[in-house]
């Protein structure tokens, strides 16, 4: 069995120990979900290496303050793979890591998809594809019209852009100059249904985000050193917003998970939760 421990990092540049951090996540959403016996694992460990910079590297955040006003945002647009955001919380002091054995039971606050009025840390509910992106767009708008400094971040699904909402919302990023808003696509290139180009193909991704007005950076989204770099780049856009095209591996780090569809939304059972872990901590 794996032994938990808490861990307490903050703005951490080595690169080997944020790899650790999110083999750590990995772990976490490993056992969160087969705790919960339901659960997206595949999306959540695609999206685990963007998560660790964004919260032990990137983001202005306190744990102790979790509602600050000056804090740095993040808005998770594909809610259903909260097991990735919740390990993340756990591991930067939001909540007790224990709590992951509790995904998705009955009274647990930690239910499939994010809900900001139960869970420390979490800026917004999510978990309806195609809406997360308007909700930051006014989060960085408000930003702007109130003159803080902090940055909005809003993880979206290469199989969410599918959702015309996010087109009509990219439009108002660009109109409104929101040099304050970060977009990540994780394009892993495989939603529920298969691989994306042939359920409805959203690409060439970064063209289309150019095209609306964006600066576009693509980047290995398993590369921690890319990931910074992006992030620090797009800091110093000026006038328009940043998308970030991540190209990431569903099910990264769990060798019988990686580009399986089928790994979308099923939980493993003991002896594939066995052998994911076994793999993890290698």
């Amino acid at each position: 069995m794996y032994h938990k421990r808490s861990v307490d990092f903050l703005n951490i540049s080595n690169i080997n120990e944020l790899e650790k951090i999110a083999n750590k996540v990995r772990v976490n959403i490993i056992e969160a979900v087969y705790n919960g016996k339901s659960g997206h694992p595949g999306g959540s460990l695609s999206i685990t290496d963007v998560l660790t910079v964004l919260y032990f590297n990137q983001m202005n955040i306190d744990p102790e303050n979790a509602k600050k006003i000056e804090r740095d945002r993040l808005v998770l647009s594909k809610g259903h793979c909260s097991p990735a955001l919740y390990s993340t919380l756990a591991l930067r002091g939001y909540f007790n890591e224990e709590e992951l054995k509790s995904f998705r039971s009955l009274e647990s606050n930690l239910q499939g998809h994010p809900d900001m009025k139960t869970i420390p840390g979490v800026d917004m509910t999510t978990g309806s594809l195609g809406q997360g992106l308007s909700v930051a767009n006014g989060m960085a708008l408000v930003g702007q019209l109130d003159k803080k400094d902090y940055r909005v971040y809003a993880i979206l699904g290469d199989g969410e852009i599918q959702e015309g909402q996010i087109w009509e919302a990219a439009m108002s990023s660009a109109h409104y100059k929101l040099d304050n808003l970060c977009v990540i696509v994780d394009n892993n290139n495989l939603q529920i249904d298969g691989e994306i180009e042939n359920v409805m193909s959203p690409y060439p991704i970064d063209e289309k985000f150019k095209s609306f007005g964006f600066e576009v950076i693509n980047i290995d989204g398993h590369n921690i050193k890319e990931i910074i770099d992006a992030f620090e780049k797009a800091k110093t856009i000026k006038g328009k917003p940043t998308a970030i095209i991540a190209k990431t591996i569903k099910g990264k780090g769990v060798s019988f998970m990686e580009n399986m569809a089928s790994w979308h939304g099923t939980a493993p059972n003991e002896e594939q939760y066995k052998m994911a872990i076994e793999e993890l901590m290698l």
